[in-house]
């Protein structure tokens, strides 16, 4: 049971460090204010539901990832 846990955190942390790294930056320095003034002109609305779909799937695994840690704690301390 203790390796199955500890297997299940690894996957959910890896998951978590993908979905982060695939998630576009917030602010690109100078570069991304002047191309960001173009996107809020011109409108990007693919790339907004795959940044939402990425947000919500990051809190997720986070979420899971901390209660994860803390039963392989609970688990590995009662053993």
């Amino acid at each position: 049971m203790v390796v199955f846990l500890k297997v299940l955190l690894v996957i959910f942390s890896l998951g978590m460090i993908t979905v982060v790294l695939l998630q576009r930056g917030k602010s690109a320095g100078l570069s991304g204010a002047i191309t960001g003034g173009a996107e809020h002109l011109f409108g990007k609305q693919k790339a907004r539901g795959l940044d939402l779909f990425l947000q919500r799937l990051t809190i997720g695994l986070a979420v899971g990832f901390f209660v994860l840690s803390l039963v392989v704690a609970y688990v590995v301390k009662t053993s």
